[in-house]
């Protein structure tokens, strides 16, 4: 077969455009034979292609989107296929134009949120929507929640009949708002067809929004007692919270209440409340619902309303039934698990003093005590000037600083190396409790410090009830209750102080000391790993090994 350029030479077949290469031959004869009916398939495969490509959205991972002058609308699925999976990841993307804003769940002084009505979907069971995190905007001079910009809204898809294809059709009513408000109505179809559920493009952009939605309450940020208040002209709703640095509060009821803009005061923050009628009172002892987002992040909290000063509540009374709980909870303390190293050096203080002098166990044991009062009260200073700072503040909060993790699984490791024997540290330097004089005060008051040191990570009953209560009010109850909680911690060590008979009743240092060493030394390490356990869930595996393998470094060398 030979191609032959020819230029607008006249053939028997027809004139050939200039250019176009002309077949000679059987081949080039077939061809211009078949030239229409191949035309024609080619405008069909044309068509079916353009067909698919417009019809692919409904078929993939984005739904056709709904389009306005204000808002675009469309359903993103984050996988391209259903898979095994029985709850399947969704979103449903607003995109809206500048100037416009739609709602949250909970819209405030005006507007409604949106509604989803999943009834005409095939092979649905359930449709769980998550709320991102939202913010205040005024709207005709009141406020408002939503989104501005744009949103997705997080969609768990729960299949009715998990594997089979899934088909959605999503009626969408919602509100848009700027200078005016124009309602909107959206029709969204999308199917999902059987097959191995791979991520689509779509999954990081869902994931990015699933991120912003509010967690549970946690170290850094947490709401500790929520309380109505009489604040003058009407009530408020007061909120202490654990963090919270710029803290933006949205309150959900039950009821018919509505609640404002939140106003920082000391400890967290108070916002005021209108009730239909005069029924504010029948909000004490029901549950809200907080939504908080700050510096820390943004926690969703249920959490039951409290009778506060002023709704009838008694100040003073209400202030002695938390120095109580204070007291009980330092004194159960000593008992919690956790407290490992402050049983253990109690222990050894105790079998130290067998047979010992009774006025020496009396100084030694009030300096202990003293030693965890002090430390109560650096506490007590530090969470007034956190507060006042608007930082967060809560109990055992240094807890949440890695590098204090990793150094307090270092001294663990080295206190439970010296109980072992690998190496010996002068008792009358740091913890002794035997002998008198100015030294063995300062060691033993220093052991009532390291003592309260290695406890604030510990919780026991009363003590968040009394920590929270504390932090929700003004210094003085902050540095009273603190004192109550040192009082508590120090009891046993006041109960041997002022009867020194109980430290004389302790068997004579014998053999049976080594085995306590040992087995007091075993709880420290336990203890340490606690820690590291900790470090792990903050700082991921590789920097809790570092730590625990810069813990461990000490007995290991010294044992060889």
């Amino acid at each position: 077969m030979v191609a032959e350029v020819s230029r607008y030479r006249p053939q028997t077949t027809g004139w050939i455009p200039r250019g176009r290469p002309r077949l000679r031959g059987r081949a080039g004869s077939d061809l211009r034979r078949g030239r229409g009916p191949i035309r024609a398939h080619m405008r069909i495969l044309v068509l079916l292609l353009s067909l698919l490509a417009w019809g692919s959205a409904a078929f993939g991972a984005v739904s056709p989107e709904v389009r306005t002058p204000e808002v675009a609308v469309r359903l993103l699925s984050a996988v391209d296929a259903v898979g095994d999976l029985d709850r399947i990841p969704f979103g449903v993307g607003f995109r809206l134009a500048p100037g416009w804003k739609t709602y949250w769940r909970a819209p405030g002084g005006s507007g409604f949120p949106p509604h989803f009505d999943w009834g005409e979907s095939s092979n649905l069971a359930a449709a769980e929507v998550a709320w991102p995190a939202p913010e205040r905007f005024s709207l005709f001079g009141i406020d408002s929640v939503g989104y501005a910009d744009e949103v997705v809204l997080p969609v768990d898809m729960v299949p009715a009949r998990p594997g089979e294809p899934l088909d959605l059709k999503l009626a969408l009513d919602f509100l848009v708002c700027s200078d005016v408000c124009v309602p909107q109505q959206a029709q969204l179809a999308m199917h999902l067809p059987k097959g191995p559920a791979a991520p689509s493009a779509e999954a990081f952009g869902i994931d990015r929004w699933r991120g912003r939605v509010p967690g549970p309450p946690g170290p850094a940020l947490g709401i500790l007692r929520a309380t109505l208040v009489d604040m003058g002209e009407r009530p408020v709703l007061r909120l202490a919270l654990n963090g919270g640095r710029g803290a933006d509060v949205f309150v959900e009821s039950d009821g018919d209440e509505s609640f404002g803009r939140p106003e920082s005061v000391p400890g967290g923050v108070a916002l005021p409340v209108t009730f239909p009628g005069d029924g504010h009172r029948a909000l004490i002892g029901r549950e809200i619902v907080a939504t908080v987002t700050g510096a820390e992040g943004a926690i969703e909290q249920r959490i039951t309303v409290a009778r506060g000063e002023g709704m009838g509540g008694e100040g003073t009374r209400g202030l002695a039934v938390f120095l109580l709980a204070a007291l009980l909870g330092g004194m159960i303390l000593n008992l919690m698990p956790c407290v490992l190293p402050v049983l253990a050096l109690k222990l050894m203080g105790f079998a130290a003093h067998g047979g010992g002098e009774r006025g020496a166990a009396r100084t030694s044991f009030l300096a202990s005590a003293a030693g965890i009062v002090f430390s109560f009260l650096l506490l007590a200073g530090a969470a007034v000037a956190m507060r006042t700072a608007g930082m967060a503040a809560g109990w055992g909060i240094q807890f949440q600083q890695p590098l204090f993790l990793a150094l307090m699984m270092v001294v663990l490791m080295l206190f439970a190396a010296n109980l072992w024997g690998l190496f010996e540290i002068p008792m009358p330097r740091l913890a002794s409790v035997t002998a008198a004089g100015p030294g063995a005060r300062r060691g033993a008051f220093a052991t009532g410090m390291l003592a309260t040191l290695l406890a604030t990570p510990c919780s026991a009953p009363f003590v968040g009830t009394a920590v929270g209560f504390a932090l929700s009010r003004g210094p003085g109850e902050i540095v009273a209750v603190f004192t109550a909680l040192g009082l508590g911690m120090a009891m046993p060590y006041l109960a041997v102080a002022a009867f020194p008979r109980l430290a004389s009743a302790v068997p004579r240092p014998g053999r049976w000391m080594v085995w306590l060493r040992g087995f007091l030394g075993i709880a420290l390490t336990a203890t340490a790993i606690w820690l590291a356990s900790v470090l792990l869930v903050q700082t991921g595996v590789a920097a809790a090994l570092a730590a625990a393998a810069a813990a461990a470094a000490p007995p290991v060398w010294l044992a060889l």
